[in-house]
């Protein structure tokens, strides 16, 4: 096992879960309260009982204690920062404002609590097990629902499975959360490899194909026989090519960045069209040289990232303020908190160089703007504030079974994080006509 830090298991109490008045969203504090909760429940039913097979592969309950020390040291070089000059503008178009920046760091050393993420974390039960060779961590929460359609759910950088911690509870035990029990999921959420307690690869070749690979072996190996997939980001081209490759059980997909650029783009264009071209060029022209660098000098960027948690907090920081649906500040759609939990899940596993490298792997290779053609059942849900705002049009050509597909009021490209409600509608809405009767 490559994590290196203490594990430990914890301990899960089974909580009841708090229900909610069917006839209303819940707000953002009601809904991670009882969706944590919930899945604390259903976590320790887990593990009190096998409820899936292992064929083919063990698999290892799993739990996580930072080291009292690299807490300690974490603070202490937060106060060692040596920081530059202030920028020359009075926005972010430098980068992060220098003021923002030392408002975060200051708050992450002084008021901050892993400890509180990292029990949140724990009581949600989380496996790893091997697969082609690689360790990989996953949390594995079923639902009380006999009738539940499991789903796998990847992430993408630089997010990691803290993303999905509000969602899970109302997945799993919807009638707790405004949902009807034929809603229910079975939630499986691997950490890609390189990434949180994943093992870091120790060679090239793990690229969205092989990745995709082993999430079909861990749902067999999890003894799922029919299934669905999700993913945004890198997560998207995971699931895209899970059903590209006719994963064994797999019977759908759902993309909340649907990768559907066509090439060549036509030279006449619908608004809507126009639009989403326009968001390629000024993310081709103002917003992409973090990719630039991770794509080729992954592991020199890494050197800077893994010895400094200020520069770390920055080059995520960065990305919230950029990528979320928000007023002009990142904690508009994410609380100092939410961000900092995903950042320092980076900073204590040292995954800012083997993370990088998914970037490396895919380099040159064409495939940033589409997937190519899909012919299983796709939905997509289109946030307002996603990187790339897919047109139908152009959807309906890469997926000729689409299924489902709606444009959000509101969110952006770390769609489960910040709308934790909003994902869970469209998924229970996508997926609801696949269901077995």
């Amino acid at each position: 096992m490559r994590v290196n830090n203490e594990i430990a298991m914890a301990d899960a109490q089974p909580l009841e879960p708090k229900p909610l008045h069917a006839s209303r969203l819940p707000n953002r504090r009601e809904f991670l309260t009882a969706g944590i909760e919930a899945s604390v429940a259903a976590a320790a039913m887990l593990r009190a009982r096998p409820v899936f097979g292992q064929a083919g592969g063990g698999i290892t309950p799993f739990a996580y204690r930072a080291p009292q020390s690299a807490l300690d040291d974490l603070r202490q070089r937060l106060a060692r920062t040596r920081w530059p000059e202030r920028e020359t503008v009075n926005d972010w178009s430098q980068g992060v404002p220098l003021a923002k920046l030392r408002a975060l760091v200051d708050y992450w050393r002084t008021g901050y609590d892993w400890r509180r993420c990292e029990a949140t974390l724990n009581r949600f039960a989380q496996y790893r097990t091997t697969l082609d060779g690689l360790g990989i961590h996953f949390l594995h929460v079923r639902s009380r629902h006999p009738q539940a359609l499991p789903i796998i759910i990847t992430h993408g950088w630089p997010g990691s499975v803290i993303e999905f911690l509000e969602i899970i509870g109302p997945l799993t035990d919807p009638t707790a959360h405004g949902g009807q029990a034929e809603d229910a999921f079975h939630v499986i959420a691997p950490s890609l490899p390189g990434y949180g307690f994943s093992d870091k690869p120790s060679a090239r070749g793990w690229k969205a194909d092989r990745i995709a690979r082993a999430w079909t072996e861990l749902m067999g190996r999890l003894g799922y026989r029919r299934y669905v997939a999700q993913g945004g980001d890198w997560g998207s081209f995971v699931t895209t090519t899970m059903a590209q490759q006719h994963a064994r059980g797999l019977a759908a997909i759902h993309l909340n960045m649907p990768l559907v650029i066509p090439d060549p783009i036509p030279a006449k264009l619908t608004a809507e069209q126009q639009r989403a071209v326009d968001a390629m060029k000024r993310f081709n022209t103002d917003g992409s040289g973090y990719f630039a660098i991770q794509g080729t000098r992954p592991q020199t960027i890494g050197y800077p990232l893994a010895d400094s948690p200020a520069g770390q907090a920055a080059w995520i920081y960065e990305k919230f303020h950029a990528w979320t649906d928000n007023q002009g500040d990142p904690e508009d759609a994410l609380t100092r908190d939410q961000m900092l939990d995903n950042i320092t899940l980076y900073w204590l596993t040292d995954t800012a160089a083997s993370s990088a490298r998914m970037y490396s792997e895919h380099a040159g290779l064409g495939d940033a703007n589409n997937a190519g053609v899909v012919d299983l059942p796709v939905g997509c849900s289109i946030f307002p504030h996603e990187i790339f705002p897919a047109p139908r049009e152009w959807a309906e050509k890469f997926f000729p079974k689409l299924i489902y597909w709606n444009e959000v009021e509101r969110g952006g490209h770390f769609a489960a994080f910040e709308e934790p409600m909003l994902f869970v509608r469209e998924l229970r809405n996508c997926f609801r006509a696949l269901r077995r009767p």
